[in-house]
């Protein structure tokens, strides 16, 4: 099996971490580092990696002044309490991108938000 870590800048680990963890309906816990931390699912699964902007001195993380923050990148991820998710992700933010619909594509509900550095988050039911 292969799995993808997703790794993104972000401007304050412990804060986007508390953040995506509300935002899942995970226990509070803190990152493994200051700088760096994990979420991972119940199963141990790594669902997203969050990374200090400059720290470490990876060449694209070094600033979110070289680009955009997100640009390119849409994190999709897949819930199975979708309603619990929305209802979480409702307290988190003032407002979202993408208010809850059906994807035609998919023919699954989702909607879209933006975390604390500007990435574009959406929610999709399993």
């Amino acid at each position: 099996m292969k799995r993808t870590w997703t790794i993104i800048g972000v401007s304050d680990v412990p804060r986007s971490f508390k953040w995506y963890q509300s935002l899942f309906g995970q226990p509070a816990t803190s990152p493994g580092h200051p700088d760096f931390g994990q979420l991972l699912d119940s199963d141990g699964t790594v669902l997203l990696c969050l990374h200090e902007w400059g720290a470490h001195e990876h060449p694209s993380l070094m600033s979110p002044d070289e680009a955009s923050p997100g640009n390119g990148l849409l994190l999709f991820f897949r819930v199975d309490d979708f309603v619990m998710a929305l209802k979480r992700a409702r307290a988190l933010v003032a407002r979202f991108e993408e208010e809850p619909h059906v994807n035609p594509n998919t023919q699954t509900k989702e909607f879209s938000l933006r975390d604390p550095d500007g990435y574009y988050v959406t929610i999709s039911a399993l």
